[in-house]
């Protein structure tokens, strides 16, 4: 399958990540997990990160296996 990684890093720390494996955000840090709460609760915020899964991985995903079965 695919995943899709949305990672926010701030001083070189990441505190808040979005795995469209787990579906939700989760936070390292104080902040993080203040913000991986309120954005968990907001349905238009996962249902973007959620599109982009599709957007950018599965239309990614697809192009590079059209071209690899183009070279074979």
């Amino acid at each position: 399958g695919i995943e899709f990684i949305d990672s926010y890093v701030f001083n070189k720390a990441e505190y808040i990540r979005f795995n469209s494996t787990v579906g939700r955000y989760v936070g390292y840090t104080e902040h993080g997990v203040k913000n991986a709460e309120a954005w968990n609760s907001d349905a238009g915020f996962l249902g973007q990160e959620q599109a982009e899964l599709e957007r950018v991985c599965k239309t990614g995903a697809a192009i590079d296996y059209s071209n690899i079965l183009d070279k074979t």
